[in-house]
């Protein structure tokens, strides 16, 4: 039964008790008089004063159900003035447990302890709505920093749930669950997973490298106060990898230099022998400077690999055509390939004749593939060539020669890979060249292809956009 419903109720049992407690009190109080009248007159006049006692009963009945009606309608006007105040403040209180924090009681409640109470709740309702706001930023201002950071962070509480996880962290470890999930869901590398259960035990801090997958990847597991604990993971793939290529590189370099100095000295040291024939000292101090030439050539490549990798180079495209760009490779080429029998031909597709290219990056990218086509083959041609593709156009060298194995066409453009290293160094090449032309092609937004089949020759092109107007 609701509030109203009983105060009306109660008001209306109050008020008929009392109105029944007034006629008993009027009726005896009428009998007692009348009984004095009766005494006092003749019994004939007993008569009348029954009609007189019914007329009184008749009196008060009426005047008690007003009476009645009234106390009722009084009831009910206290209930509601009271119980309306309440079911706002049940209906506030309700719609802030519900979620809904800008819920308020109105300031209409009047003064007294409803109105108080409403005060209270206003108050309480701002606090909450405050905290929850504080609450938020904090909470997307701890997103914020953890997407930010080169590290994946993974949180995981006392029940073995992971509950946090940045997007670097889903991206190392290859999830996509949404949160919560279960920590049985990270991947089930030992390292990883004795790390974590070694610190929810209550083992301090640990710090290791693990293997992911393909990836190297710096780990350190801390415990969370409460249970629980947080993983932090760096990849060290990139670092390890170029950590990996410096070696290698200055291992390359001082291999690829190693070979002419020690010929160097090797002449050298014979030159110093006043004995020397004439024409053996000649011909040593020839193969001297070859091998000089060959060294200030490997420093000049890497000095311009060096360049374009770091940024400070920049092309500049101009509209070249490449029938002249191609007479100005092959120009110094001549000589040489007319002693090797080798013919100089170009074939460019009547679309694909004119290619936004820096100018020089042009010539150097034709010349370095040329050079290298000339250099293995011993027979036939060296052909420039060019052909339109989609939105770009491809310019690059075919020959006749000896080929390149379909091992090791995946790696030709790394720098001082070579196929056949002994047979490279024999004819004069430094092992970069492919390596800056295929990064002069990226320069450009390009990129480069190989094609080649032993024994039948070998293309190599680098396909350039074509700018849209």
């Amino acid at each position: 039964m609701r509030l109203t419903q009983r105060l009306a109720l109660q008001s209306a049992i109050v008020a008929t008790t009392l109105v029944a407690i007034i006629l008993a009190a009027v009726e005896w109080r009428v009998r007692h008089r009348v009984e004095i009248a009766a005494a006092a007159n003749a019994l004939s006049e007993e008569a009348a004063n029954g009609a007189l006692l019914a007329a009184i009963r008749h009196d008060v009945a009426w005047a008690s159900l007003f009476a009645v009606a009234v106390a009722l309608l009084l009831a009910r006007s206290f209930a509601h003035s009271l119980t309306v105040p309440m079911e706002e403040l049940r209906d506030v209180a309700r719609d802030l447990a519900g979620g809904d924090l800008t819920a308020r009681p109105s300031r209409s409640l009047g003064s007294g302890e409803v109105g108080e109470l409403g005060e209270g709740l206003r108050q309480l309702a701002e606090q909450m709505e405050t905290r929850l706001w504080e609450m938020q930023s904090e909470e997307a201002l701890l997103v914020a920093l953890t997407e930010s950071l080169n590290e994946g962070i993974v949180a995981v509480d006392a029940r073995k749930r992971v509950v946090r996880i940045n997007e670097t962290g889903r991206q190392i470890l290859g999830l996509r669950q949404a949160l919560p999930f279960p920590a049985s869901d990270l991947p089930q590398q030992s390292d990883l997973i004795d790390a974590l259960q070694l610190v929810m035990t209550g083992a301090p801090p640990i710090f290791r490298e693990i293997r992911l997958d393909d990836r190297t990847v710096a780990l350190t597991v801390r415990a969370l106060r409460g249970g629980g604990a947080v993983l932090a993971m760096y990849d060290l793939t990139q670092v390890r990898r170029l950590e990996t290529v410096r070696s290698d590189f200055v291992a390359n370099v001082s291999h690829e230099l190693r070979t002419p100095l020690t010929i160097i000295g090797g002449f050298v040291e014979t030159l110093q022998d006043d004995d020397v024939p004439p024409d053996l000292r000649h011909k040593f101090l020839g193969m001297a400077e070859a091998n000089v030439q060959r060294m200030q050539r490997i420093v000049d490549d890497l000095l311009d690999l060096s360049r374009i990798e770091s940024g400070g180079w920049r092309p500049a495209p101009v509209e070249l055509e490449l029938t002249e760009v191609a007479a100005e490779v092959f120009a110094p080429m001549q000589l040489r390939a007319g002693d090797k029998g080798v013919t100089l031909t170009t074939e460019f597709d009547p679309a694909a004749l004119l290619v936004m290219c820096d100018p020089t990056a042009a010539g150097q990218i034709l010349s370095n593939l040329a050079e290298n086509a000339l250099r293995h083959t011993t027979a036939g041609r060296v052909t420039i060539y060019s052909q339109r593709e989609g939105d770009g156009i491809w310019m690059g060298v075919r020959d006749t020669g000896s080929g390149i194995p379909a091992e090791h066409l995946p790696r030709i453009f790394e720098r001082f890979y070579r196929a056949d290293p002994g047979r490279s160094r024999e004819a004069g090449g430094t092992g970069l060249g492919l390596a800056i032309v295929r990064h002069l092609a990226e320069a450009h937004h390009g990129k480069v292809k190989a094609e080649s089949t032993v024994g039948a020759g070998t293309t190599i092109a680098v396909w350039l956009p074509t700018p849209t107007s």
